[in-house]
Formats: structure tokens, sequence, C-alpha cells
């Protein structure tokens, strides 16, 4: 099996059609077939679903690309690691950041930061659910993520770097915070009496709310599924409803005097921010230096927080 094989197989899976990739490759449409069947007659399986339609992998057609995905980005890191081998590191790092975390205040200081000490780095950031991290980490199209830690995962490795307790968020002008009371601190059972605006079933902060209120007997009020911080502060600044968040989010989230930030209690709610890497394999050199760039700013910050 030669890489070439794999990179024409990646290709007319992405591509979902034979003739698509043929194009793409410019390669004829008959040999990109025959280097299909010699796969799977090395593999002894059948790897695509040919139809009008195009194209669509078996199950051992997923297990190959997967694997495919990861062999190819190794070979190409390799190819880099070697051109620069005694240089400074360089190269494209991927980075995904949580919403609704403080990671995402982090934004301007990591490419400041990277840029003044790699300046040969490009940085990729995204926001990313927990639902698609994990494949995506898996599959070599993230280098690492900063999110809220799901619980173990098969194919990648978290390391807890923060955990914090949760809060709720109102807007401190209108008639939700008379309901909130003047005391810094709110009960999980007056939480639940708010409308609450939280992200989408697959993330972890709204598993931990969910879990947290479940084992109280409580119901929760979802109001809206937000995954966007600007809508979530327009509708928090029109008094629609609340949110719950880690204090180190809601701080850099929230910081204006316009919203309260009250600490729920009896019982108290926690969560982990972990930085999330592959399991299987090393990080690339570029990736490794932007791993310890993300970690020193992670110290600095929770021991500012606990010099206060």
């Amino acid at each position: 099996m030669d890489t070439r094989k794999l990179a024409y197989f990646v290709k007319i899976v992405d591509s979902g059609s034979i003739t698509k990739a043929a194009a793409a490759l410019h390669v004829a449409q008959p040999a990109l077939s025959q280097q299909v069947s010699a796969l799977e007659t090395e593999l002894k399986q059948r790897l695509l679903i040919r139809s009008k339609q195009g194209v669509q992998p078996t199950a051992a057609g997923h297990t190959l690309y997967r694997h495919a995905q990861t062999i190819l980005r190794l070979v190409e890191q390799a190819r880099q690691d070697v051109a620069s081998s005694g240089a400074a590191p360089a190269g494209r790092v991927s980075i995904a950041i949580a919403p609704y975390s403080m990671a995402s205040s982090l934004t301007p200081r990591i490419i400041g930061e990277v840029a003044r000490r790699y300046p040969d780095i490009v940085l990729h950031l995204t926001e990313i659910y927990g639902g698609v991290l994990s494949e995506a980490i898996k599959n070599g199209r993230l280098d690492m993520a900063l999110i809220y830690e799901p619980g173990p995962i098969r194919g990648v490795q978290f390391t807890t770097m923060i955990v914090e307790d949760l809060h709720l968020v109102v807007n401190g002008k209108g008639p939700l915070a008379v309901e909130a009371g003047e005391s810094g601190d709110i009960t999980l059972e007056q939480a639940a009496r708010f409308g609450l605006f939280l992200p989408e079933q697959n993330h972890t902060l709204r598993q931990v709310i969910e879990a947290g209120m479940r084992d109280k007997g409580l119901s929760l009020r979802l109001v809206g599924e937000v995954e966007s911080v600007p809508s979530l502060t327009r509708l928090l600044r029109a008094d629609m409803g609340a949110t719950i968040l880690p204090k180190s989010a809601a701080d850099a989230l929230f910081h204006e005097e316009d919203f309260r930030v009250l600490r729920i209690v009896e019982p108290g709610l926690q969560c982990k921010i972990a930085l999330c890497t592959p399991d299987h394999e090393p990080l690339s050199e570029a990736a490794s230096a932007v791993l310890m760039v993300l970690k020193e700013m992670l110290q600095e910050m929770l021991s500012a927080k606990y010099a206060r």
C-alpha cells in the first residue's frame, strides 16, 4: 500500500464521486478506479458503494478513510519536520476553543504571544463543540483544543487545567435581578426558576447543569439554545432570560456593570476546563510549541486568580 493510493482514496471520499475526484487530481477516471480496485484487492474488503448519485464508503471504507487521513498527515508532517530541522518551529497549528468559556477571551493573547515567539507559525483558531471535537482531533483536522472536559473519549486525552464553580448571569438592571436577590450567591433551586439560555445538549456545560438539576429533582426551564456569544449578550441585556457559566467565562463575556454574576450553591455545580490532544500520535514541533504557550497562559491565569 502506498501513500498515493491512500491520497486518491481520501479525495474520492471527500468528493463523493470518482469523476469529480479524477478531475481534481488530473487523473484519468479509469486509472483512479483501478487504484481503488487495487486497494480493495489488497485489503480484501469492499471500500466504496457506487450509485448514480456518486460513491459512499462502506464500514471498511470509513475505517480506511480515518487511518488514511492520519497516515497522510504524518507523512506531510515528516516532510515539514525534516525540511525545517534545526530551524525555529514553523507551520500551521489548529486550535479549537470552547464557546462560552474564558478561553475565548484568550484569543488575542494567544495569537500575539505565538507571533512574538514563533513568527513562522500560522495559527488557525475556531470555536467548536464537544460533539464533533473528538473526531476532528483523531482525524488530524485539529491539533488541540481548550474546552469543557466531557470525560474519557477514546482517541484523545484531556489535561485538566481549571476547575470552576458555575454562576448564574442575569441582567443587573431588569426584573430578573430583583428575583435573584441582593446576595452574591443563589441556590440551585432558585436558579432553576429562571428561564435559561444554554448551548445545545451535546455541550458539556449543558450536561453538567442538567445533571445537577436532575439530582435535586428540579426541572430545567430552557428558553432557548444559543451558541453565539453576541446573541446571548443581547438576549440577557433585553432581560429575556439568564444563563449559567463558570466565573471566569462570565467575567470575560459579561464584564459590564449591566450584568450580575451569582455563584450557585446548595449544591454548587462545577466544570473543568481541559486541554485536549490526540493520544495516538505525537504533536508536531510547531503544535508542541503552541501547546507550551497555552499552558503558560493558563498557569498565569490560575496564579492571578488565586493571588486575589
